[in-house]
């Protein structure tokens, strides 16, 4: 597996902006962290991690373009919000292009921008250490955030959409549909958590 991982790193950094490539590493690291504490396996962690942006490099509308002849369904939500859809791609090219056969690893590669209701382990490792890697410094509640990811992350999952949703509608900009679907069945779990401890 560390000729693989080395072969990724090799070709994602040639790929991606520096500052991309470091944060694409940090994930990386993160994600085996938070495999580490929850007992998952590291390389698939791993490798979802290093694999979550490696379709950031093309602009939103080369990105429509290439799922359009790709024949991958867009979405009305997708195409009001392209910015989550190299997460869509990104999928796409970790099967077809890097020879990804791990389902898991390409559903946390696909659901890592928007989340969505019920995800994997692997899918919220990946979700949330997009949101708390090092190099990310500026989402608010990014401490406390950061100080629960490690011992409640169906709670992380919660705060990170709870977080991230606040954000999006202070400025105006659309929310895809998933996300608040994400968010819904978060909060009821987080809800039903607050109601086991009364």
């Amino acid at each position: 597996m560390i000729d693989v991982i080395m072969e990724l790193r090799n070709d994602l950094k040639e790929k991606l902006s520096p500052l991309r490539y470091e944060h694409t590493l940090s994930v990386s690291f993160i994600c085996t962290a938070l495999a580490m504490c929850y007992s998952f396996n590291l390389d698939q962690a791993e490798l979802a991690g290093l694999l979550h942006d490696c379709a950031k490099h093309y602009g939103n509308e080369e990105i429509i373009k290439k799922c359009r002849k790709q024949d991958i369904l867009l979405t009305d939500d997708e195409l009001k919000a392209p910015v989550v859809l190299h997460a869509k791609y990104g999928a796409w090219l970790a099967e077809h292009k890097y020879n990804i056969t791990d389902q898991e690893v390409i559903n946390a590669i696909r659901w890592h921008t928007t989340g969505r209701p019920d995800m994997s382990l692997l899918e919220k490792i990946v979700f949330t250490a997009d949101f708390i890697e090092p190099r990310r410094e500026r989402a608010p509640d990014l401490l406390h955030i950061r100080s629960i990811a490690f011992t409640d992350l169906d709670e992380c999952v919660y705060q990170i959409l709870k977080n991230t949703l606040e954000y999006l509608e202070s400025k105006g900009k659309f929310v895809d549909s998933v996300s608040n679907q994400a968010y819904a069945y978060y909060k009821q779990v987080h809800n039903e958590k607050k109601g086991e401890t009364r």
